[in-house]
């Protein structure tokens, strides 16, 4: 497969190098570029840190109390699910990683949910041997940044099955068919964990086996726990809810996921609480995640920045505008997912001075017409696939960086309604954002706020 991230190169040299401000030329009715800024008054540096330090930093230590008691939990239910399974005939799951805003310290909305992936796998001699979209093999548009999982087995023909060639005893699962000839009994689980009668692994399948399996090993351990654990959302197999007896909650999502061969990508069933990904095209298609490399990323690059960068508060303070504006006018097109994403294009193109604390100001007006750019063309692109640039020490599968850029907003193209909307509540909240951020804003006596601003000049 050829080197195919040309034309995503030079839109990243464009930016690095300021040309992205410009107007590409109007589209639809789509406003031009820069012009939802004008009349926007944006609040000064005195202000946007008034408003961090009084709405925003006292989370942290909340979010350090909350994973330090989900992980606990987690890994106690983990090692209970392991000892309900059957060893030789079930999936083998391994210990829970936590991803996302909770781990990236910068969620900022409540209620604080941690978000778990667990890997799993098949039992021997059963592998799983899986293809993406950008394996060699074409894919359609609508299954790009998707791929497939067949179950195999290691030593045996990927096209072939060995339930027909090898008596199985009683106990052992095929994986792979359904066993119509086998009366099962009726309290057991439907653990055949393909689509329909193929080979792939089908993510409803295991959204079933998953929470069977995590009932049977919370029977196991509540006795020990004085506390209810309930699943919060039907449609979601791992989205769990902590219920204390004082009648406070704690929500948290453990979702099963699949490694992709030896890397830190995997394929994920289903993103709880996001309209990331549109429908599946079926459920034998996962899609991708690459949250693991995002949160090392973040780590990586924050060790070159300034102290206090202020990298982060940006993406605070843009999560919270969004959704306090999403609050007041309705759902948007845009997920917090998407607005990491404009920060990581931001933290490969600009310096690490770029992002000392007293830029605050400057960065996030960055963020913010970066953000209205992508809006203004429908393209936002996915930060690791197709970016030639990631850094080698995160060992990032080569596979990925040659693919085809993938286009985020996508969905915008095929969707105008929803486009729309997204656009109407972008230009919304920047004519709120002054208003939305005062309301949290300790006040700040004029003079004061002046002698702030001049000294951070």
């Amino acid at each position: 497969m050829g080197y195919v991230d040309y034309p995503f190169e030079l839109w990243r040299q464009d930016f690095q190098e300021g040309n992205w401000q410009d107007t590409g030329g109007e589209e639809d009715d789509m406003a031009v570029l820069g012009k939802a800024f004008k009349g926007v008054a944006f609040p000064d540096k005195a202000v946007l840190a008034s408003f961090y330090e009084k709405r925003i930093l006292g989370t942290t230590g909340d979010m350090a109390r909350m994973r330090e008691m989900v992980e606990g939990f987690a890994d106690d239910l983990l090692e209970a699910l392991r000892s309900v399974c059957n060893r030789d005939a079930d999936m083998e799951v391994e210990d829970c990683m936590g991803v996302g805003s909770m781990y990236e310290n910068w969620r900022v909305r409540k209620p604080f949910v941690c978000d778990l992936i667990v890997p799993f796998a098949p039992p021997e001699p059963y592998c799983f041997r899986s293809q993406t979209w950008c394996s060699g093999d074409s894919f359609p548009p609508d299954e790009q940044g998707y791929g497939t999982i067949k179950v195999c087995r290691a030593d045996e023909d990927v096209t072939g099955c060995i339930c027909d060639k090898t008596k199985l005893g009683e106990d052992m699962l095929c994986l792979l068919h359904s066993q119509t000839n086998t009366t099962r009994p009726s309290s057991d689980m439907e653990d055949l964990l393909c689509f329909k009668n193929t080979q792939y692994l089908d993510a409803n399948q295991v959204m079933k086996w998953f929470q069977i399996a995590v009932t049977k090993a919370w029977n196991r351990i509540s006795h020990k726990y004085e506390f209810d654990l309930s699943f919060s959302l039907l449609d979601s197999p791992g989205a769990l809810k902590i219920k204390f007896r004082s009648g406070k909650s704690i929500a948290f999502n453990l979702t099963p996921v699949v490694q992709y061969e030896n890397s830190d990508v995997y394929f994920i069933s289903h993103f709880p609480r996001s309209s990331l990904a549109a429908d599946l095209p079926s459920s034998n298609h996962w899609f991708l995640t690459f949250a693991v490399y995002e949160r090392r990323f973040i780590q990586l690059v924050s060790k070159t920045l300034p102290a206090n960068a202020c990298h982060v508060s940006c993406l605070q303070i843009l999560s919270f505008l969004h959704g306090k504006q999403c609050s007041l006018t309705g759902p948007s097109g845009l997920t917090n997912y998407h607005l990491k994403t404009v920060m990581l294009h931001l933290l490969q193109a600009r310096s690490s001075q770029d992002w000392a604390p007293e830029k605050l100001e400057a960065r996030l007006q960055d963020m913010l017409k970066f953000l209205e750019k992508c809006l203004h063309e429908k393209k936002l692109y996915h930060f690791f696939i197709g970016n030639g640039n990631i850094p080698a020490e995160l060992c990032f599968p080569i596979i990925f960086q040659r693919a085809e850029p993938l286009n985020l907003f996508r969905p915008f193209v095929l969707h105008r309604d929803v486009y729309r909307k997204t656009v109407d509540t972008f230009h919304e909240m920047l004519r709120n954002m002054s208003a939305l951020i005062n309301e949290y804003t300790v006040h700040i006596p004029l003079a004061h706020a002046n002698g702030i601003h001049k000294e951070a000049l």
